[in-house]
C-alpha cells in the first residue's frame, strides 16, 4: 500500500517568491530597457521594485538581525564619513540662497538613501542564479535595441533624443554588474559579446560620456583583474586624491589647456572662472556656499555660465573643505572596503566605481535624482550578485561499508 505524499502548502512562501521574482525582473531586465525610451522610467520603477522587495522580506521573514547590519553600517568608518557628509550638508541649509530647493535635494538625497538601505535589507542572503541572469539579458537586449535608435536618433517616444542619452548611460553603468556576474559563472564569451555591444552603442551616441565612462571602467577592470588589492586601492586612492585636492587641479590644468586646446576653448575658460572663484573668495573653501549654489546660482548670475560643471567643483563649491574631506574618506573606505569572497566579481566592482566617478567628474548631473537613483540601483544589484556567489555543486556521495 502506498502512502501519499502530503505536500505543505505556504501561501506567504509562495508569495513572497513571487514578488521577489517580479521585483528582481523590473530592477535586473525592464529598468535598462524602459530608460531608453522615457527619461522618468528609472525614478518610477526602482522605487516600485524595491518595495516589491521588502513587501516578499517581510511575508517570508527573510531580512533578520536588519539593525544589526544597520549599526554595522553606520559604525564603520565610510559609514560614519557618510553621516558626517549628510549632517554637514543639512548644515548648509542654514547660508545656502536657495533654501527651499536645496530642502527638496537634500529630502530626495535621503529618500533614496532610505530606498537603497531596505533594498540591501530585502535582498535575500542567498540569491538564485535565475534573478540573476535577467541582468545580462536585460542589459543585452537593451543594447540591441538602443544600436537602431542611436542611428535614427531616437524612437518617437524621445524625438529629441534626450531619454536615449540618459538610457546608454545608465546601460554604461549596468554593463558591470552584467559582466561580473557572467564572469563569475565563467560565461566569459557572453561578458565580451555584451561588452561589445555596448561599446558600439557608445559609439552611436552623439555625446561623449558613456564612451568616456565606458573607456575609465575598462582601464580599472584590467587592472584589478591582474591585481585585485592594487587596482582597489589605487581606484580608491585617485577617486579620494581628485576630490580632496580638486582645488588645485585649475592651477595645474588651466596653463596645459591653453597649451593644447587655445585660450578661449571652453575646458580652458571653466577652469579659468574656477581659479578666479578661489582666489576671490578663499574663505569659502573652508565651508562653501550652501547645498544648490553651484547649480541654481547660474540662473541668479551668482555662478558664472561657463563655470565647471562637474562633481570635483560642486563639492567644493556647496559644501566646502569638511564636505570634501568627508566626500573622500567615504569614497576611499567604500572603494577599499567593496571585497568580494570571489576575485571573478571584484573588476566588476571596481569598474563601476571608477566609470560611475568618471562620469560625475565629467559633467554630468549629479544633483538630479536620476543620478542617485541610478546609483542605488547599481549598489543593490552588485550586492545581490555578491550574494549569489555560493557553492552551487552537490557534494559528492561516499558510500560506506555497514556492517
Amino acid at each position: 500500500m502506498t502512502r501519499s505524499v502530503s505536500q505543505t502548502v505556504n501561501p506567504s512562501a509562495d508569495a513572497a517568491a513571487m514578488l521577489r521574482r517580479l521585483g528582481f525582473a523590473i530592477l535586473f531586465f525592464a529598468v535598462p530597457l524602459a530608460a531608453l525610451f522615457t527619461r522618468r522610467a528609472l525614478v518610477v520603477m526602482a522605487p516600485l521594485a524595491v518595495i516589491l522587495l521588502v513587501l516578499a522580506s517581510v511575508l517570508d521573514g527573510s531580512a533578520r538581525h536588519a539593525w544589526d547590519k544597520l549599526t554595522a553600517l553606520a559604525t564603520s568608518p565610510g559609514g560614519i564619513a557618510g553621516l558626517v557628509l549628510l549632517f554637514w550638508a543639512g548644515l548648509s541649509l542654514v547660508w545656502t540662497p536657495f533654501l527651499p530647493q536645496a530642502s527638496e535635494r537634500l529630502l530626495n538625497i535621503t529618500g533614496m538613501i532610505l530606498m537603497g538601505l531596505g533594498g540591501y535589507l530585502a535582498v535575500p542572503e542567498r540569491m538564485r542564479s535565475a534573478n540573476l541572469y535577467l541582468l545580462p539579458i536585460g542589459v543585452g537586449l537593451a543594447a540591441l535595441i538602443a544600436i537602431p535608435l542611436a542611428l535614427t536618433g531616437g524612437s518617437r517616444f524621445d524625438p529629441e533624443g534626450l531619454s536615449l542619452e540618459r538610457g546608454m548611460l545608465m546601460l554604461v553603468l549596468l554593463l558591470w554588474p552584467a559582466i561580473a556576474w557572467l564572469h563569475s559563472r565563467g560565461r566569459n564569451l557572453e561578458a565580451i559579446g555584451l561588452a561589445l555591444a555596448v561599446a558600439v552603442c557608445s559609439l552611436l551616441t552623439r555625446d561623449g560620456l558613456p564612451l568616456y565612462g565606458l573607456a575609465a571602467g575598462a582601464v580599472v577592470f584590467v587592472i584589478t583583474a591582474w591585481n585585485p588589492i592594487f587596482g582597489s586601492r589605487v581606484t580608491g586612492f585617485v577617486m579620494a586624491g581628485l576630490l580632496l585636492f580638486a582645488p588645485i587641479l585649475p592651477f595645474i590644468l588651466k596653463p596645459l589647456a591653453t597649451t593644447l586646446l587655445g585660450a578661449k576653448a571652453p575646458a580652458t575658460v571653466s577652469l579659468d572662472i574656477w581659479r578666479q572663484i578661489i582666489l576671490n573668495e578663499p574663505l569659502r573653501l573652508l565651508t562653501g556656499h550652501g547645498l544648490e549654489t553651484a547649480l541654481r546660482g547660474r540662473f541668479y548670475g551668482l555662478v558664472p555660465p561657463n563655470a565647471p560643471s562637474t562633481l570635483l567643483f560642486e563639492v567644493w563649491y556647496e559644501l566646502g573643505l569638511v564636505g570634501a574631506v568627508a566626500g573622500s574618506v567615504l569614497l576611499y573606505q567604500v572603494v577599499v572596503g567593496a571585497k568580494s569572497h570571489r576575485a571573478t566579481v571584484a573588476p566588476g566592482i571596481m569598474a563601476a566605481f571608477a566609470c560611475t566617478y568618471a562620469l560625475g567628474c565629467l559633467g554630468i548631473g549629479t544633483a538630479q535624482v536620476w543620478w542617485f537613483t541610478a546609483l542605488v540601483v547599481l549598489v543593490l544589484i552588485f550586492v545581490a550578485i555578491e550574494r549569489g556567489q555560493f557553492r552551487t555543486k552537490r557534494p559528492k556521495a561516499i558510500l560506506r561499508r555497514t556492517i
